[in-house]
């Protein structure tokens, strides 16, 4: 069972799944035809991206593209480059095995190894059916290596075009989050006077690649949401056995939390925090420690001296004063990148940046307990981001936490706002806040996909490939109408591009999708956690399924937000790939 034989990765491999039925004629799988649609998309920087976008928005004229039937025409040649953009997701195997599919025999598909990086390095290789069948329905982006290099200068441009030459490439396939398809975005725009073709595929397990109704979810969502939801949902069994501890979980989402909102739903803690609600609620650190001290302290006084806390990894940004504070420090630290070079210490770096900073950020800073100073000084990443994965927010939380319960405890007249009883609060005097931690990140990223996942991410391949036979460029390719058969779309990247503030200067991106307080998930959500606060209802999940009455499952915010009338998907016929 060495080398990727376990009893369950041969099976998987052996999985039928299932196809849209743009993707099928006589039980077969075919390219499919694109047509040009009357729907425009756009942002409010759009002027400003057309002016920098002028080949490909002529070309698109930001109309989506939608998939109308077979392509009848077979077409040949083609040398088309796949790679891997940013953090591993699962499913992204099968956008590659779907890739390799459509093109056929007649055409050549080339894997770039290492991402972005092998893109300049010209690292290709050529991909056989051998090689496809043994990746299908597996996890992991290790097939081809991924990394996080981002496109941008003259010199990296210039050796694309080497490595477009080198292997004449028809065509450049990029899976990746926003950052990357923004990525995608520019190469349609460099290579368009080549004949190069560009193409993007949603991924991210964060899930804040999405566009309304156009694309509903990003590939990696679902599995990596339902095997934390299994961790969490065995944390949350295991609180009430012993009785005795809270746990605080941190679980991976940088600027969204989407992860935290669709792991509550499915496993209902005592208390999840939503990044964005705190933003818009403007709630300090104080308030935002007080309202779960409340929540303790309330179950305390029932004696219920246990409970889980899920935490969004990118919290620590969307506290108001902790933003302004990141913002502050993002500038400072790109303007006085070389000065801050020279410093060998930690203190002389935080005494320079102090003098920087106005004055109240520069209070507030300091103090933090020095562990979590320093770590906002951390290096940023590729991106220009605060690599807040890196701060352990959960502990934070914890520290704060256990001060304020400890000052509730010495002054009744500080929990007068809670409406314990003499006997309520002499039980939650008595009570001791025990903890434990964790982060829950890499452990969801590269398991083996869900049903759903290893679906979608081959028919997003399918889409991919047939928008290169098809003759089109400058699209990410998406797939709608998850619970009915799935109706596969191409959005023009250029239509979803903004203008934001990065590495101290202002640049194109696409925007990334925040989780909305207004909307029909969020909603449920929130009109269900005072009861799940009050006293234990969890569920526990179990792990993901690939076969059973619960593998054909949704998440439950996709089904919310779109309206679904049920969690089940249906994404067409069950076909056996290879």
């Amino acid at each position: 069972m060495e080398d990727h034989r376990s009893l369950f990765e041969q099976e998987i491999r052996k999985l039928k799944v299932p196809v849209a039925k743009v993707f099928l004629k006589n039980g077969k799988i075919v390219p499919a035809v694109f047509a040009k649609s009357s729907e425009v998309i756009g942002t409010s920087d759009k002027d400003a991206v057309n002016a920098q976008f002028p080949k490909t928005v002529a070309q698109t004229e930001n109309k989506i593209l939608k998939a109308t039937g077979n392509l009848e025409k077979k077409i040949t040649g083609k040398r088309v480059a796949v790679l891997f953009s940013g953090g591993p997701a699962a499913g992204g195997h099968n956008v590659v095995v779907g890739l390799k599919k459509i093109l056929g025999d007649g055409n050549t598909l080339f894997g770039v190894k290492n991402g972005p990086k092998g893109l300049l390095e010209g690292t290709l290789f050529e991909i056989t059916d051998e090689m496809v069948k043994e990746i299908v329905n597996t996890g992991g982006f290790d097939f081809l290596g991924s990394d996080r290099t981002k496109i941008k200068t003259d010199e990296q441009f210039n050796a694309v075009k080497e490595t477009v030459k080198k292997y004449n490439l028809s065509a450049i396939v990029v899976i990746g989050g926003d950052d990357s398809n923004t990525n995608a975005a520019i190469l349609a725009e460099l290579l368009y006077d080549m004949g190069v073709q560009v193409i993007g595929v949603p991924k991210t397990i964060d899930g804040d690649l999405q566009i309304g109704s156009y694309l509903p979810i990003s590939f990696g969502f679902d599995t990596a949401t339902k095997i934390y939801a299994e961790l969490v949902g065995n944390i949350l069994q295991d609180t009430p056995s012993s009785r005795k501890y809270w746990h605080f979980v941190k679980l991976m989402g940088r600027a969204a939390s989407h992860v935290a909102l669709e792991v509550a739903l499915q496993t209902r803690p005592a208390i999840t925090i939503i990044s964005e609600e705190v933003k818009e609620k403007n709630m300090s650190l104080g308030t935002l420690v007080q309202s779960i001290a409340d929540v303790i302290a309330k179950r305390a006084s029932k004696g219920i001296n246990h409970g889980v806390v899920v935490v969004p990894e990118g919290l620590i940004e969307f506290i108001p004063e902790m933003m302004k504070l990141i913002a502050e420090l993002n500038e400072v630290l790109a303007h006085y990148e070389v000065d801050l070079q020279n410093m060998h210490t930690m203190d002389e770096k935080k005494d320079f940046i102090y003098k920087k900073l106005p004055a109240e950020l520069a209070k507030l800073m300091a103090s933090l307990p020095d562990e979590f100073e320093n770590m906002l000084l951390l290096d940023r990443d590729s991106h220009g981001n605060l690599q807040v994965s890196q701060i352990p927010t959960e502990r934070l939380l914890i520290i704060m936490v256990e001060e304020r319960l400890n000052e509730m405890k010495r002054h009744e007249d500080e929990v007068r706002h809670l409406n314990m009883t003499a006997e309520e609060y002499a039980r939650f005097q008595k009570f001791k806040f025990a903890t434990n931690s964790h982060f829950f990140g890499y452990e969801g990223r590269c398991g083996a996909p869900t049903l759903f996942d290893a679906a979608y991410t081959l028919n997003l391949g399918l889409a991919a490939g047939s928008l290169i036979l098809d003759g089109h460029t400058g699209y990410i390719v998406a797939v709608t109408d998850l619970q009915k058969g799935g109706n596969v779309l191409a959005l023009p990247l250029t239509g979803l591009l903004n203008i934001e503030r990065r590495h101290g200067k202002d640049e194109m991106v696409i925007k990334k999708a925040l989780v909305e307080t207004n909307s029909p998930t969020f909603l449920f959500f929130a009109s269900r956690r005072a009861v799940w606060a009050e006293k234990d209802h969890f569920t526990s999940p179990g792990p993901r399924q690939l076969w059973g009455p619960s593998a054909k499952q949704l998440p439950v915010s996709v089904a919310l937000n779109q309206g679904y009338d049920s969690l089940a998907f249906d994404l067409g016929e069950e076909v056996q790939v290879y």
